[in-house]
C-alpha cells in the first residue's frame, strides 16, 4: 500500500480553507488533499504525494494536463492579451471546429460554464417555441441553475412529473415549470410528451445520464417524439461531448437533437463552455432575424475568451489525431474489467456501470438503468471504497472515474493493483 503523508506547509493551506470557505473548500471534491501541479495522468498534492488521476478536474482534462501543444498555445496568446470582449481568431476558429465536429451544430455560442450553456438551452427552446414548460430527467444534472436543480438528486423520490427542488433558494413557482421523467423509460417520456405538448418548450437529457448508458431506442424514441410536435430535443453534453467521440455522443449513440451544450473538454482546461445548435434556434440570439419578442441576449464577459479557445483548439486538434478515441476505449475498458474482475475476486456484490471514458462502481445487487436503482447502491461503502484508494495513490471524485488520453500503461498497472488491493481491504 502507498504511504500517504502530510507535511506542514498543505495542513496550514487546508485549515486556512477550512477558517475562509464555507466547508473548507471551493464545493467540489470532498477528499482532504490540496493539489500542486497535475503532468499527463497524475497530479501531485502539496506534501509531494503522487496519485493517478481520474478525476481530471471533473472531466475537462480529456487529454491530460498540461499537454505541452496546450500549454504552448496558452502561452502564445498570454503574450498577446488575455481577454477583449470583442470577437478574437481563436474563438472564432473554436466555432468552426465545433460545429465541423457535433452533428447539430449549424451555429455556435460562447458561454464561460456548463451551467450557462444548459440554461441558454433552455431559454432558446423557450424563446423558440413560445412555451414554458421544460421536460427532464430525474436524476439528470445540468448544472447549478434554478430550472436544472429539480429532481437531480431527490432524497425522497416523488410521483412522476412533479419537481422536487434540490437547493434551498429556489422559488416555489418555478417547480410548475419543469416536467420530472424516468430516464430510460421510453414509454413513460413519450407518454408525458404527447400529454404535455401543447406547453412543452423542450426536453433536456443527458445522452449518458451521469453514469448511466442510454437503453437501445429510448435516445430515438425521445427523438420521434419531440421532432413530431416540434418540442426543440436538448443534448446536454458538457461532459460527453468529445469525450464518447468528436462529434460527442450524439455521434456515438447516432441521434441528432436540435441543440447541445458542450463544456469541460471543449475548454481544454479553462473556463468555457458552449451551445450549440440548429440555425433557426441558434438565431435566437440575434435581435434581426428573432425579432423583439423572441430575441434572448446572451452577453459574457469572458464568453470566447481567448486564451481559452486557443486552449480548446489545441485540444481538439490532438483529439482528432488517428487512433486516439480507441487507445482512450481500450484503456477505459482495461480498467473496467479490472475493476469488475477485483470486486467479484474479493466477494462484493456490485455493478461497473457506464461507458470506457467514464464509469463507476455501484455497490448493489440492482442493475442500473435510472436514478431509483442508483439510491439502492451503499454509498457509504462507495465512500470507503474512494478512502482506500486514494491511500493507495488513485485519485477520483465521489462517484465517477473520467479516463484520460494521457493514462499510461504504468497508470493502468498501479489502477488495477490498487483495484485488487483495496477491494480485499473493504472486505
Amino acid at each position: 500500500m502507498a504511504s500517504i503523508t502530510r507535511v506542514e506547509a498543505e495542513i496550514e493551506v487546508a485549515n486556512t480553507g477550512r477558517r475562509v470557505m464555507p466547508g473548507g473548500g471551493f464545493g467540489n471534491l470532498s477528499h482532504d488533499i490540496v493539489i500542486r501541479e497535475g503532468r499527463g495522468g497524475r497530479v501531485w498534492d502539496m506534501s509531494g504525494n503522487r496519485y493517478v488521476d481520474f478525476l481530471l478536474g471533473s472531466g475537462p482534462m480529456l487529454i491530460g494536463h498540461a499537454h505541452p501543444d496546450v500549454t504552448a498555445a496558452v502561452q502564445a496568446q498570454l503574450a498577446r492579451g488575455t481577454t477583449f470582449f470583442a470577437n478574437n481568431e481563436h474563438g472564432i476558429r473554436l466555432a468552426e471546429a465545433v460545429v465541423e465536429a457535433v452533428p447539430c451544430a449549424d451555429q455556435v455560442r460562447f458561454t464561460s460554464s456548463g451551467s450557462e450553456a444548459t440554461h441558454y438551452c433552455m431559454r432558446l427552446a423557450r424563446a423558440f417555441t413560445q412555451r414554458s414548460k421544460i421536460m427532464k430527467f430525474e436524476g439528470g444534472f445540468h448544472g447549478m441553475g434554478d430550472w436544472a436543480l429539480m429532481s437531480m438528486a431527490p432524497k425522497h423520490p416523488g410521483n412522476f412529473p412533479q419537481a422536487t427542488p434540490d437547493s434551498a433558494g429556489i422559488p416555489e413557482v418555478l417547480t410548475g415549470e419543469m416536467l420530472i421523467a424516468p430516464f430510460n423509460d421510453a414509454e413513460a417520456a413519450t407518454a408525458l410528451i404527447e400529454s404535455h405538448k401543447a406547453d412543452l418548450a423542450g426536453v433536456i437529457v443527458e445522452p449518458q445520464q451521469r453514469l448511466i448508458p442510454p437503453r437501445p431506442g429510448f435516445l430515438e424514441a425521445l427523438r420521434r417524439a419531440t421532432a413530431a410536435h416540434g418540442i426543440p430535443l436538448i443534448f446536454d453534453e458538457v461532459v460527453t461531448g468529445f469525450r464518447h467521440a468528436y462529434g460527442g455522443a450524439q455521434e456515438y449513440y447516432g441521434v441528432v437533437p436540435d441543440l447541445c451544450a458542450l463544456g469541460k473538454a471543449v475548454g481544454g482546461g479553462f473556463p468555457l463552455a458552449a451551445v450549440a445548435g440548429r440555425g433557426d434556434l441558434m438565431a435566437m440570439f440575434d435581435r434581426s432575424v428573432a425579432g423583439d419578442i423572441r430575441f434572448t441576449p446572451q452577453i459574457g464577459t469572458l464568453s470566447g475568451n481567448p486564451v481559452a479557445a486557443a486552449a480548446g483548439l489545441a485540444t481538439l486538434n490532438v483529439l482528432r489525431t488517428p487512433g486516439t478515441y480507441p487507445r482512450l476505449f481500450e484503456t477505459g475498458r482495461r480498467l473496467m474489467e479490472g475493476l469488475g474482475a477485483a470486486m467479484r475476486k474479493a466477494g462484493h456484490t456490485a455493478q461497473i456501470v457506464g461507458e470506457p471514458p467514464m464509469f463507476e462502481v455501484f455497490f448493489t445487487e440492482r442493475p442500473i438503468h435510472n436514478y431509483r436503482d442508483v439510491i439502492t447502491a451503499d454509498m457509504e461503502k462507495l465512500k470507503r471504497f474512494n478512502r482506500l484508494l486514494l491511500e493507495r495513490g488513485v485519485l477520483k471524485g465521489d462517484t465517477k472515474f473520467y479516463v484520460s488520453t494521457a493514462h499510461d500503461e504504468a497508470d493502468v498497472a498501479q489502477t488495477l493493483d490498487a483495484f485488487a488491493d483495496a477491494a480485499i481491504a473493504l472486505r
